[in-house]
């Protein structure tokens, strides 16, 4: 006598709701209060460099990025005092 074996049929796991994923490791998320300027400037330099490459950057990743160079550069910014002062610091390394 045969054995029957019944097949279950592959069934494509579901699609994820919201937004794709986009980081790999884990994140949280932040609430940041910035001045006007300061989002135009992140608006602008996201279109021109979507103008200029097609990238298609957000304010988000530009920040992340920003801090993680600040983090490479292993410029010792633990005396700093204030905003301004990390500012002027960070503006001569990168004058240089």
């Amino acid at each position: 006598m045969a054995t029957r074996t019944t097949r279950r049929p592959v069934v494509p796991p579901r699609a994820r709701r919201g937004r794709p994923r986009t980081h790999r490791e884990a994140w949280t998320k932040v609430s940041v209060v910035l001045f006007e300027r300061q989002v135009l400037e992140l608006d602008r330099l996201t279109a021109t460099i979507r103008s200029k490459t097609g990238a298609n950057l957000t304010r988000a990743e530009i920040i992340r990025a920003l801090l993680d160079a600040l983090t490479e550069s292993r410029l010792d910014v633990t005396s700093i005092a204030s905003g301004a002062q990390l500012k002027r610091i960070v503006s001569q390394k990168l004058s240089t």
